[in-house]
């Protein structure tokens, strides 16, 4: 009996004007796998979370989320069918506490975000749900901090848990070790780690050492065209990714 993949995309494009930037991806995401998106800038990367999150409508193809199709279905419908991402920018409300950024994810998670907060008791109930999360990931003690007091790492970090706050089955990452100075990526590698392995994890990122050492498979996109999946000793190994990242072209 064949697994359902958490997230799939079928014949999947995008196109602006004649510049396709998704071309015809064919993609899927098991339960509880870690995979890396990785590829040269402008591969179309960021382009096609933004397809998967809904941001963006595809131009052709089908997206599929637990084995529903969810190509027409708006953002936040995909959140409470269980897909969450992190940006490559940080999103945070910076001149909020840790906790209430956090919180604030649960009760939208809730559909209470639009509702004045649900009143206290939901307020507490959100309170006491973005506490555990935080202290998940060891930063329980950062709780009652000021976001904007943070290093940029941990707010990173924040960045992580209010997308765990969502209660995912898919969590999308998009570098998130990005402008983290290299004294503080480990943060980011020891919480890749250690996410629960119910939650299917897709990253991507430039960051190679943090690559290999996260993914289980890595899918290399090129001008938006997959050009080949495999395990990461796979991947070392292909002359065409060599090809793409070291810009060796063969002649004659």
């Amino acid at each position: 009996m064949s697994t359902v993949a958490v997230i799939e995309t079928r014949g999947l494009s995008r196109r602006f004007g004649a510049l396709v930037v998704t071309d015809d991806v064919d993609f899927a995401l098991l339960p509880g796998e870690r995979r890396a998106l990785i590829g040269p800038n402008g591969a179309g990367k960021t382009t096609f979370l933004n397809l998967l999150t809904g941001r963006l409508a595809p131009s052709a193809g089908t997206i599929w989320l637990g084995g529903v199709d969810v190509t027409g279905m708006p953002m936040h419908k995909r959140v409470r069918r269980g897909l969450a991402r992190t940006f490559q920018l940080n999103t945070l409300l910076r001149d909020m506490t840790v906790i209430e950024n956090v919180q604030l994810a649960v009760l939208e998670y809730q559909g209470l975000g639009s509702r004045l907060f649900g009143g206290v008791a939901a307020q507490r109930r959100a309170a006491e749900a973005a506490f555990c999360v935080l202290e998940s990931l060891g930063m329980g003690q950062q709780a009652g901090q000021k976001v904007a007091a943070l290093s940029y790492g941990r707010q990173r970090l924040v960045e992580v848990a209010t997308a765990l706050a969502l209660q995912p089955m898919v969590l999308l990452l998009d570098e998130p070790a990005a402008g983290v100075p290299p004294v503080e990526s480990h943060l980011i590698l020891d919480v890749i780690a250690s996410l629960p392995p119910t939650i299917a994890v897709l990253i991507i990122e430039h960051d190679m050492k943090l690559v290999f050492r996260f993914a289980e498979r890595i899918s290399v996109l090129v001008r938006g065209r997959l050009l080949i999946e495999g395990t990461p000793e796979e991947i070392a190994a292909d002359p065409q990714v060599r090809e793409v990242y070291l810009g060796k072209r063969a002649h004659g």
